[in-house]
């Protein structure tokens, strides 16, 4: 077998810690001879890591768990967008994460100091495994702090303490930033749900952030019940249902 042979598996290491990374070459070193592998990248944190995906081939992400910028529960979710998901076996020092990373059906679970042998295990397991999609969603029972937008075979990582409304259109929602807008597919009401503490519905199409409204002022006529929301970053007015002209009041 050579590096280029597609059955060797391509590993990316995730890790904030560059101790910690080194510790884990040297263990992938030790693992070889039983297990033939490919170092394919290094990251940082889940954003960086998501990063390496768009570049790199990748098999299987070692991915630590507690991070800054984005920490590994939530990168899981967010590479439940690729094309071709990453087997995951998540790696951290804190035991309390295990059950949280268990209900993501990572393939498996690695706590440090991590030996040869119990990573050797994790690493065949995964190679027998068949991720896809429904086995990295749904990675933490907490909100996101970001929505990932699949955009040119990347994914882009839109923060939601940016987004200024959310708007349903057909299959799609549009999500709205200061500076543009994208598309993401995924339910209002899930991201309703997800999010509630954060947005306020104003139709049934759409969700505003509270942040966002610089005020509810009575409409030129198109709202059905006589206000609009003022979005202050970019002026725009965007209609209130009569069923969610109660939200007027209650933002007073």
């Amino acid at each position: 077998m050579t590096f280029a042979d597609p059955a060797v598996p391509r590993l990316l290491l995730v890790d904030d810690e560059a101790p910690a990374r080194s510790r884990l070459r040297d263990l992938l070193d030790d693992c070889r001879a039983d297990f033939p592998l490919v170092i394919a990248d290094e990251a940082r944190n889940g954003r960086e890591a998501l990063e390496a995906l768009a570049r790199e081939r990748v098999d299987i992400v070692l991915l630590d768990i507690r991070m800054p910028d984005m920490d590994g529960l939530e990168a899981a979710r967010h590479m439940s967008g690729l094309e071709s998901p990453p087997a995951i076996i998540f790696t951290t020092a804190f035991d309390a994460y295990a059950l949280k990373a268990f209900d993501v059906n990572a393939i498996d679970y690695l706590l440090k100091p991590i030996r040869a042998e119990r990573l050797l295990a994790a690493l065949r397991k995964a190679r027998a495994a068949h991720p896809g999609r429904a086995a990295l969603e749904a990675a933490a029972n907490q909100p996101r702090r970001h929505l990932s937008v699949p955009e040119r075979g990347r994914v882009t990582l839109v923060p939601v303490a940016d987004i200024l409304y959310l708007r349903a259109e057909l299959k799609y929602v549009t999500v709205r930033t200061a500076a543009r807008e994208f598309l993401v597919e995924e339910s209002l009401t899930k991201l309703e749900e997800e999010f509630g503490s954060l947005f306020l519905r104003i139709h049934r199409n759409c969700l505003v952030a509270r942040a966002a409204v610089a005020a509810f002022e009575r409409a030129g006529g198109e709202s059905e019940s006589g206000w609009e929301a003022v979005i202050r970053a970019t002026g725009e007015r965007l209609a209130v249902s009569r069923r969610q002209q109660h939200v007027v009041k209650e933002f007073r």
